[in-house]
């Protein structure tokens, strides 16, 4: 069984040394949605929420969510990420708003926290834009699903 890389010998909680690790490119893409009523997914695609455009507004701020990730997780490494991306689907079949995030960088740690925080901020944005119409949504199943890079190598969720 692994072990937890953030607690020293006494337990206490540390940051990871990874001076050590060799650089490589690292890439981390998680996913997530959040779910609603038919009647707020239809203003989304209308373009009818008071806020604005709910898509552009949450991709932008899963983008600044995967910078600002280090300060929100108190044992994350700042790192240099060299690309951000955020994708927002719509699927009106199961009134779901699809997120999904892919943090890149050449560094000596992993973008999985990065990605993470990227989904779970766009789709708190979501909701937060349509609150006002939409007080059931639901944020649901954010989960890492491809992680390549370093030592323990890749990782595609089953």
């Amino acid at each position: 069984m692994a072990e937890l890389t953030h607690f020293d010998a006494q337990g206490n909680a540390h940051m990871v040394d990874v001076s050590d690790k060799d650089v490589t490119e690292r890439i981390a893409v998680a996913k997530g949605s959040i779910f609603m009523r038919p009647e707020t997914m239809a203003l989304i695609l209308a373009g009818g929420v008071k806020k604005g455009d709910v898509l552009s507004v949450a991709r932008l701020a899963g983008i600044m969510g995967a910078k600002r990730t280090p300060d929100l997780i108190p044992l994350c490494h700042p790192l240099a990420l060299t690309s951000v991306a955020v994708e927002l689907t719509c699927d009106a079949a199961r009134d779901a708003v699809d997120i999904t995030a892919t943090c890149k960088l050449k560094g000596r740690t992993g973008v999985e926290m990065e990605a993470l925080t990227a989904v779970s901020v766009a789709a708190l944005t979501v909701y937060d834009m349509c609150k006002a119409a939409d007080r059931t949504m639901r944020i649901a199943d954010i989960r890492l699903i491809h992680k390549s890079g370093g030592k323990s190598g890749a990782f595609d969720a089953p």
